[in-house]
């Protein structure tokens, strides 16, 4: 089963593997140490399921993940090769990995990073390249709404988004698309080149980016989610012990998701076990399998670190709540406080 992303020509399964966890240690957002045989495994295993697409970023593992990714595809036939997707616009500074990396969109960067992300992966061209974040040419905090302040040197939109699009008439990338902007600036984006996909996060706990999906069904603009599973708080495998026994260095430790949002959190999982008994499946498929329902959604983006992660998500797509599933999930919603945004659609 594949489904069409926009109006990009591409046809894509509803599931893509996300491969941000796979990225290993020595990074700012790192999920902790990874083993990359078993990394390579986990991402042929899903192509082998039947995932058509992979969705990786340049900042993922400072290019580790990149690297992995075209390791994976490599040697494949053109029939076989999945739709490679990437981003752009988080710079990091080789001498100091640790430090948080920069949103940075000025044309001469952007330029630089496709030419290493198409050597990364081991491709002529990029089948979607993402903007990652809006410029604001300072570090990029996971805190808060991720957005930070922004500097007078910040690239406008209108300036990088226009590069983005002469990389598409130059053949270097297939379709543009923006992560991680609002409404406001998709408009902007709009009235200078059509925004092929939007990639937001969505997931029954975030579902602040609903205006922004709203916008992209009505301007015929592919949307592939990430974090359908809130980092693996959706899962059902979580609780505050395995919080508290995550690496020092996993991202999640210092996440308001796994801190203080934590208890209201794990009661809404709670609240989905009954859903997943039901239908004879995993609360984390319940969870993609909701984001999936959501009107104007395309593709949910979802990772794995191992093969056997994989076969624990691969099905979900073909899982249809019922209209009262989504009215029980919507009740949980609200009597938890789980999140924030809607708890159905419009």
């Amino acid at each position: 089963m594949t489904v069409e992303l926009g109006r990009t020509g591409m046809e894509i399964t509803p599931l893509g593997f996300g491969s941000w966890a796979v990225s290993g240690s020595g990074w700012t957002f790192s999920w902790g140490a990874t083993d990359d045989d078993e990394s390579v495994a986990a991402i042929r295993h899903a192509l082998d399921a039947g995932i058509n697409w992979i969705d990786t970023a340049a900042v993922y593992g400072l290019g580790h993940s990149e690297e992995l990714v075209g390791k994976a595809v490599a040697g494949l036939s053109d029939t076989d090769r999945p739709y490679l997707f990437t981003k752009a616009g988080l710079v990091w500074d080789p001498q100091n990995p640790s430090a948080a990396p920069r949103r940075i969109m000025k044309p001469a960067s952007v330029r630089r990073e496709v030419e290493d992300s198409l050597r990364r992966l081991g491709t002529d061209h990029l089948d979607l390249y993402l903007v990652h974040y809006p410029d604001t040419g300072e570090s990029l905090e996971y805190a808060g709404d991720g957005f930070g302040a922004v500097s007078p040197n910040a690239t406008p939109l209108e300036q990088y988004w226009q590069v983005m699009a002469e990389l598409k008439a130059e053949g270097k990338v297939r379709a543009i698309g923006l992560s991680n902007h609002t409404t406001d600036l998709l408009e902007r984006a709009e009235s200078v080149a059509h925004v092929d996909v939007i990639e937001p996060p969505f997931s029954a706990i975030n579902r602040s980016s609903a205006e922004e999906i709203a916008w992209a069904r009505a301007h015929d603009t592919g949307v592939i989610v990430y974090s359908p599973m809130q980092s693996g708080l959706l899962t059902g495998a979580f609780t505050a012990e395995r919080v508290a026994g995550l690496p020092a260095e996993d991202w999640r430790r210092a996440h308001t998701d796994f801190t203080t949002d934590l208890d209201a959190n794990l009661q809404l999982v709670q609240a989905l076990r009954p859903i997943a008994q039901r239908h004879q499946r995993s609360i984390g498929e319940v969870a993609i399998a909701w984001a999936l329902a959501w009107p104007g959604v395309t593709g949910a983006i979802v990772g794995a670190r191992k093969a056997s992660q994989v076969d624990g998500w691969i099905d979900a797509a073909s899982l249809t709540l019922t209209p009262a599933d989504l009215e029980e999930i919507a009740a949980a919603i609200t009597s938890t406080g789980a999140g924030s945004g809607p708890a159905r659609p419009a």
